[in-house]
């Protein structure tokens, strides 16, 4: 039997190019508010950073030593991460004596990381 390889074409893509012009030239000036957003996203695409903000949606606010706690890490490793959260308006502080408690930005980070987790839980 000879080693024959069938390529099967692909079904996700448009057999013909063509667009259309007028909802190209309304949609591409408006693509560029996005710009910026993916970095919210590449925050919370890492594993401990989504498991910390997905924990600060179950508590209003949360220690560094607890969020440490929490995720199995050191206190270094937690709050390099908060940190990154924080300096991506993803997340704020505050310092009470020498320690320092987390929370999220606002709600709508709260329903980002919420939704996320709904997402994942219907696919």
């Amino acid at each position: 039997m000879s080693d024959k390889v069938i390529k099967k074409a692909n079904t996700d893509t448009c057999d013909t190019f063509c667009y259309d012009e007028v909802l190209v030239q309304r949609l591409q000036p408006k693509i560029e508010k996005v710009e910026g957003v993916e970095l919210i996203f590449k925050a919370l695409s890492d594993a401990t950073r989504m498991k910390i903000a997905y924990a600060l949606t179950l508590e209003k606010e949360l220690c560094v030593c607890d969020v440490a706690n929490i995720i199995g890490s050191t206190t270094a490793t937690a709050s390099h991460h908060l940190r990154l959260l924080r300096n991506m308006k993803l997340a704020k502080y505050r310092k009470e004596g020498k320690l320092v408690f987390y929370s999220l930005a606002d709600e709508h980070v709260h329903q980002l990381v919420s939704i996320a987790l709904l997402h994942s839980k219907e696919v």
